[in-house]
């Protein structure tokens, strides 16, 4: 079987703004499906969830963007009607619950790196990537797979800076994989980089989960989140879904 690792990320790399509080902390998420269970499964019932409630054509598809569904912001008027938002809601949540992934969030207060590493510092994406990218290969391992890593696109320069990281990762490795170990499971040299718009399922359900994934890392850190009922469903699903090795959740990491 073949894997691949959805990433979306909450927050900016920019340690300058680390002193703000609302920019102080960078995330990824990755969301880890086996390729062909994503395009037989979880692809078709999210398209037909989508059909449900939803008008759209097929050459302009509508794409699951968890800030625009909180604001109900257009596509998604309709979930100002409190009746059609439960029902949209409650089989969004049975979804996610069913559908077979596997979740990775890495997560790490620049404002403490930053003081911390006043003279040389890990530029904190490429930071988070190792630790995301270990992870992943040990399930893959684990699994006896191989796979491949996919990011949404932030375009230009960004998407540059992204591949630039993950070259490193597999020309250098880290600490705890080496390049070799790196490229016997990841089955690509380059990252791949799409947009939102390309309507890919697995980098919906990162974007869906990714905020909630965080707020529930930092509420472990001491650090309240005001969690809606459907938010506190959502982390009631990620603890069933963060990825285990020997019993231990290595599906969550706070730096």
């Amino acid at each position: 079987m073949k894997y691949r690792i959805y990433i979306d990320e909450v927050g900016n790399p920019d340690l300058d703004s680390s002193d703000n509080p609302n920019h102080r902390y960078l995330s990824l998420t990755g969301i880890i499906t086996e390729l062909r269970y994503s395009d037989s499964i979880i692809h078709p019932q999210m398209e037909s969830l989508k059909r449900k409630y939803f008008s759209y054509h097929s050459d302009d598809p509508i794409i699951f963007h968890r800030k625009e569904m909180v604001r109900r912001l257009s596509p998604f008027e309709c979930l100002k009607d409190p009746e059609k938002r439960r029902a949209f809601d409650e089989e969004l949540l049975n979804l996610l619950s069913d559908w077979q992934y596997t979740v990775i969030t890495v997560c790490i207060d620049k404002k403490r790196h930053k003081e911390t590493y006043s003279t040389w510092r890990y530029n904190t994406y490429h930071y988070c990537l190792a630790v995301l990218l270990e992870r992943f290969v040990f399930f893959l391992e684990q699994s006896g797979s191989n796979g491949d890593v996919m990011a949404e696109s932030r375009g230009g320069k960004a998407d540059m800076r992204l591949k630039a990281s993950y070259r490193r990762l597999l020309e250098n490795g880290t600490s705890y994989v080496d390049p070799d170990r790196f490229k016997t499971f990841l089955t690509s040299r380059e990252l791949k980089v799409k947009p939102k718009l390309n309507n890919i399922s697995g980098l919906q359900i990162a974007d869906l989960l990714a905020h909630e994934s965080r707020n529930e890392i930092l509420a472990e850190q001491g650090i309240p989140n005001n969690l809606s009922a459907f938010a506190q469903k959502t982390v009631e699903i990620l603890q069933l879904k963060y990825y285990r090795r020997t019993g231990v959740i290595y599906g969550k990491k706070f730096i």
